[in-house]
């Protein structure tokens, strides 16, 4: 490859324009922009031989001349360069295109240069990213595949009282000890827990204050940037999308939630039920209690649900199946399962076999979609037609397949038509959300607040927040 840059530095000495035909590269019109002895060379054939050599080395080919900046330049050179990166091609387009420019958003397709973009993403140092999630934290590096580490969640992020500061502090605090890392050395990516569900002042002033807090305990760690971002958005982000409805199963609720252009749609409504992973743990335990077989601790059983349960299409049809397998835990042996492999999933729409009085997943996600229906809040309905899964359980094999069809038989057809249940990225649906955002880039750019524009903010809320009650920021 070397000899390939010998040879065009070589050429320009004796380069002249070429005669061929405009179609099959940019036009020549002086000595400065001829591509010298490789001027009788197809323009895809020059690009596949760029591609040979690298994006380091092709990035040089722009001092050359004018005809070899142009080579260069061409998106099909970048975008090959892109598609091979570790993060996926369809999540850094989505991400570039979609998010580059911060939030509100707007598309960026045309005009783009993917050769900038290249070279803004390998400067972009990474950032810190912290999903708190009900159940499990999970922290690591935008840069890296997947979390790093993980640990149980010690905070009850919906109490809004005096102790918050403290514990959010020790929170974040043996987080970055963990990571073995300064928290003034990277920005951060941290997801805010969808609490305060209601549309009402005071739910918006403690969502406000939630908020604040996060973000004034990083600023006095000395992070240098915070982007704050919901859970639900994340998890869109994730699927490569800015609107849906979000179902997150969560350590002790499930809530619903449909976001429209990034923005939490609370005057729709936020539906929640009584019922999440803990409950779903606990219904497997006792029908093992039932049916005589032991277990050592509540971390056996939960690993029973993770690997063996899953949701029956049709719980009827499954009950006179063989369903049994069996898993061997190390240090407690072997463990079989039958008909509780499924009727643990079960309660997820008959919320009553486990003594829960709330309403099924279905009906939850039916009444949000109903309710996204009927406010007309964008001339296409197709926007709430798309139910992103996120949480550990939303795990569950055969989960999405069965809301959809339960879906498709409680909604009348101008509603139901249309409709797609998008499974979980994993347990971490928001941290590969956050990740997308801290790669982007822009990065950190319009995302991130400063500790000085926190501050700024701060007072301006203060002055302002009786008379623009508008200042609630809801997509964040």
């Amino acid at each position: 490859m070397a000899m390939l840059l010998r040879r065009v530095w070589e050429t320009m000495s004796s380069r002249t324009c070429s005669t061929g035909d405009s179609s099959a590269r940019p036009s020549c019109t002086t000595e400065s922009s001829s591509l010298g002895a490789f001027d009788q060379i197809p323009w895809d054939v020059l690009i596949q031989i760029v591609i040979l050599i690298g994006p380091k080395e092709a990035a040089k080919l722009c001092v050359v001349s004018k005809s070899w900046r142009a080579l260069v330049s061409d998106n099909r050179l970048w975008i090959f360069f892109l598609q091979h990166q570790q993060e996926p091609w369809d999540s850094i387009f989505f991400g570039e295109t979609t998010l580059g420019s911060g939030y509100p958003y707007q598309t960026l397709v045309t005009g783009l240069s993917f050769m900038h973009i290249y070279g803004q993403r390998a400067q972009v140092p990474g950032s810190v990213i912290i999903d708190g999630g009900s159940g499990y934290c999970k922290f690591g590096w935008s840069k890296y595949d997947c979390p790093s580490g993980r640990t149980a969640t010690f905070l009850e992020f919906g109490n809004i009282e005096s102790p918050m500061y403290s514990r959010l502090r020790h929170f974040f605090a043996t987080i970055y000890s963990r990571m073995q890392v300064k928290p003034s050395t990277q920005p951060i990516v941290v997801s805010i827990p969808i609490c305060h569900y209601d549309d009402t002042e005071n739910a918006k002033a403690s969502r406000r204050q939630l908020k604040d807090c996060f973000q004034q305990v990083l600023f006095d760690l000395n992070v240098p940037a915070v982007c704050a971002i919901n859970q639900a958005t994340l998890a869109l982000y994730a699927a490569k999308r800015t609107s849906g409805i979000v179902v997150n199963i969560g350590f002790q609720v499930t809530s619903v939630v449909p976001i429209l252009h990034g923005k939490v749609m609370r005057k729709v409504g936020v539906e929640v039920m009584g019922l999440g992973a803990l409950k779903l743990t606990g219904y497997l335990r006792l029908l093992m209690q039932q049916n005589n077989i032991n277990f050592g601790s509540l971390y056996t059983v939960r690993t029973l649900k993770e690997k063996l349960c899953y949701v029956a299409a049709d719980y009827k049809a499954e009950l006179s199946k063989d369903t049994q397998a069996s898993l061997e835990i190390a240090g407690e042996g072997w463990f079989t399962l039958s008909k509780e492999r499924f009727q643990t999933g079960e309660i997820l729409f008959q919320p009553r076999m486990a003594d829960v009085r709330t309403m099924g997943l279905d009906q939850a996600v039916a009444l949000c979609m109903d309710h996204c229906h009927y406010a007309e809040l964008s001339g296409d309905d197709a926007w709430f037609k798309t139910v992103i899964l996120t949480g550990g359980s939303a795990c569950l094999p055969g989960l999405a397949e069965r809301l959809e069809k339960e879906l498709r038989g409680l909604l009348p057809s101008s509603i139901s038509n249309g409709i797609r249940v998008i499974p979980p990225y994993g347990a971490d649906t928001a941290w590969f959300g956050a990740k997308l955002v801290g790669n982007l880039s822009t990065f950190p750019g319009a995302w991130c607040a400063t500790k000085k524009q926190f501050r700024q903010k701060s007072r301006f809320n203060i002055m302002w927040r009786s008379s623009l009650p508008y200042l609630e920021d809801d997509a964040h």
